[in-house]
């Protein structure tokens, strides 16, 4: 007697592989699902997803595995959902994440629906983080494999998606997961992690830049912080906050991009104490279970795999919510994914939201 049907969303890479084959290993009923998320030919050959090749590899494995296996065509709401916020929150001069955009929009909501549709109590995926349940509620964990761990990209889940969400190989590293893979004899055991955006073809973001942003390949003014015209940007979708390298300015000291203004299609430039915020305001926030109390110390991540700032946050409500760090952070930009991780339990993600505002720490002083 089986656990129940599982949906395992296989994107032709080793860690989806490996999560089917624990699922099957567990009892479950398990089926393979790959999203076509492309239109026509492959996108992006060299991201090691999204193409044909990565579709051949996830049906191999499931041969192996003895499951069915099947491609759905997403391609449509990928356009109109991930696709289309990308290149719009680049036109306002934002700093997106798809990936955070493709796990809301399309994995854990289209394909969850349609997992349901199936008849399948589970979906399950390859991502490096964990579900536990403790006192009757669910709660969404970082993966023991720091390094690794992807629970930034799922602040979004609900507790209601989280009781029927699993990460299989949340609990192994991914040493241990290639391990497994070639003693199963999966053609995925030593795959490359794929990297770059998967409808970037080849990953050349200034030639995307130019085909489908065009109003962001516009060269520009650069500015210092008092205003004054120092130089001239190559468009403002080729920069992000933070950024150093290829600034193309020189002031006699690092200069740093400390904000993109689209609607001047300018870019500003400054020291490091320029690129400093005390804080931030989210829009779009999402909780796992009940929204943190005002004042309530958190964690907050700003970067996939990125460093981690001890803060407080408040004012969680209307799906907004306000983060005031304990010491000045750098290079946080409007359109980041903020995930908030437990003040008590550091592993633990609250939820999260995506960054509308900042607030310069001179400001604040």
């Amino acid at each position: 007697m089986t656990k129940g049907r599982a949906v395992v969303a296989m994107s032709g890479g080793v860690d989806s592989s490996v999560a089917a084959a624990l699922m099957v290993d567990a009892g479950y009923d398990v089926t393979g699902i790959m999203l076509k998320l492309w239109r026509g030919d492959e996108i992006n050959y060299s991201s090691g997803c999204c193409n044909l090749g990565a579709a051949e590899d996830a049906r191999r494995v499931a041969d192996v595995l003895g499951i069915p296996f099947y491609v759905l065509n997403f391609a449509e709401r990928f356009d109109d959902t991930v696709v289309k916020n990308f290149r719009d929150e680049y036109l306002s001069g934002r700093t997106p994440n798809p990936c955070v955009s493709c796990n809301q929009w399309i994995k854990f909501d289209a394909l969850l629906d349609r997992a349901k549709t199936l008849g399948a109590d589970i979906l399950a995926t390859g991502h490096y983080a964990r579900v536990l349940e403790r006192d009757g509620a669910f709660r969404l964990m970082r993966g023991i494999d720091a390094p690794k761990d992807q629970s930034y990209v799922l602040w979004m889940l609900s507790r209601q998606q989280l009781a029927s969400c699993r990460f299989p190989v949340g609990e192994m590293t991914k040493t241990e997961t290639r391990r497994l893979a070639a003693q199963l004899g999966l053609r995925t055991a030593r795959k490359p992690d794929s990297q770059e955006i998967c409808f970037v073809r080849d990953g050349n973001f200034d030639a995307y830049a130019s085909e489908h942003l065009g109003a962001v390949a516009e060269p520009g003014p650069v500015l210092d912080i008092a205003g004054n015209v120092v130089g001239e940007h190559r468009g403002i979708g080729r920069y992000t906050i933070g950024q150093r390298r290829g600034v193309g300015v020189s002031l006699g000291m690092p200069v740093f991009v400390t904000s993109i203004d689209a609607e001047s299609n300018s870019i500003v430039v400054g020291s490091q104490a320029d690129l400093e915020v005390a804080g931030f305001v989210a829009a779009g926030a999402s909780f796992t279970g009940s929204a943190p109390a005002d004042g309530a110390e958190v964690f907050v991540q700003h970067r996939a795999h990125g460093e981690v700032h001890e803060a407080t946050v408040r004012g969680c409500g209307r799906g907004r919510f306000e983060v005031r760090y304990r010491s000045p952070v750098a290079a946080v930009a409007p359109g980041q994914s903020a995930a908030l991780y437990s003040g008590d339990d550091p592993d633990e993600l609250l939820g999260g939201g995506v960054i509308d505002a900042t607030v310069p720490a001179r400001a604040a002083v």
